[in-house]
């Protein structure tokens, strides 16, 4: 009795298996290059060289202050001798003082960029989810794999790869999404 349940069971599973998704000829996955999707997208760029620029700024602004305490380092080496051991020592601890502020500047700044870039390329990596997401159903994928930095596929043939779809898709959107704001703008500007 329980060999004929087993059996039973047995059959209707695979039975069920059978008619599964995945055994349909119409089975249609691809896969999109997740590095070089971040690698070419324009928004992606904009918001690299965004922070780029940011960090030369804050960079220069710091760089004023490390210019003027080595400035100040070098004065103290030659005037150390002449005003003695007990001046040396007092302005010695004002520099390495100093120096510690610099570093720790140097450090908060560096966590600054880091975390507002974060913030803006993981809503990024998001916002390219969704548009992967809406991509995927208007051509009727069943699966959409990512490669790259993160690999979900170790082997692809080249034609599943449509990362060069997904690159102008998200481009055009971005493209798009400039203009509109271009056109707030200007209306808020010629209400003004």
């Amino acid at each position: 009795m329980k060999k004929t349940i087993f059996l039973f069971a047995f059959a209707l599973a695979s039975i069920a298996c059978n008619n599964t998704p995945t055994a349909s000829k119409d089975f249609k996955t691809a896969y999109i290059d997740t590095a070089k999707l971040m690698e070419e997208s324009t928004e992606a760029k904009d918001i690299e060289a965004k922070y780029k620029d940011k960090s030369k700024v804050m960079g220069s602004q710091l760089e004023a202050e490390v210019n003027r305490f080595k400035s100040d380092a070098a004065s103290f080496k030659q005037n150390a001798a002449a005003n003695g051991q007990a001046w040396a020592q007092q302005k010695g601890a004002e520099l390495q003082q100093r120096e510690q502020q610099l570093n720790y500047a140097q450090q908060a700044m560096l966590q600054q960029l880091q975390q507002e870039s974060g913030v803006e390329m993981d809503t990024l990596v998001k916002s390219y989810k969704n548009i992967i997401k809406t991509f995927g159903k208007e051509k009727g994928y069943d699966y959409i794999y990512g490669t790259g930095d993160a690999q979900s596929i170790l082997y692809a043939k080249d034609n599943y790869d449509i990362t060069k779809e997904v690159i102008k898709l998200v481009n055009d959107k971005y493209k798009s999404g400039d203009k509109k704001a271009e056109k707030t703008d200007k209306a808020k500007d010629d209400k003004k």
